[in-house]
């Protein structure tokens, strides 16, 4: 079995910072992408940041210079630092990971529950 948690969320005035935390666990042989989507209240889940295991990084057009997605491989931990946050950030964020468990062939998308992100105005 695998598990994401996440944690780190939480209600934030607007222009302010949460950093968000998720750690997979479980029978994980490697974990190739990982990275946060979200969902508004009405809206399809949309890509917010991903990151390799290269290091190599991609984020949103809306979040571009606010948030930055770091991973800790030792751990098997992603990170979500956000910064200058508006109301139109409010969403439940889902942890991802795409990785290979233990007696598995292929990599398979994995997911957190997700955590509610507030900012009010």
């Amino acid at each position: 079995q695998v598990q994401l948690v996440e944690s780190g969320g939480g209600l934030v005035q607007a222009v302010g910072s949460l950093r968000l935390s998720c750690a997979a666990s479980g029978r994980i042989y490697s974990i190739n992408t990982m990275g946060w989507y979200r969902r508004a209240p009405g809206k399809q889940r949309e890509l917010v940041a991903t990151i390799t295991t290269g290091i190599t990084t991609n984020y949103a057009d809306f979040v571009k210079g606010r948030f930055t997605i770091s991973r800790d491989s030792a751990k098997n931990t992603v990170y979500l630092q956000m910064n200058v946050l508006k109301p139109e950030d409010t969403a439940v964020y889902y942890c991802y990971a795409l990785l290979k468990a233990r007696d598995t062939g292929i990599p398979l998308p994995y997911w957190g529950q997700g955590t509610q992100v507030t900012v009010s105005s």
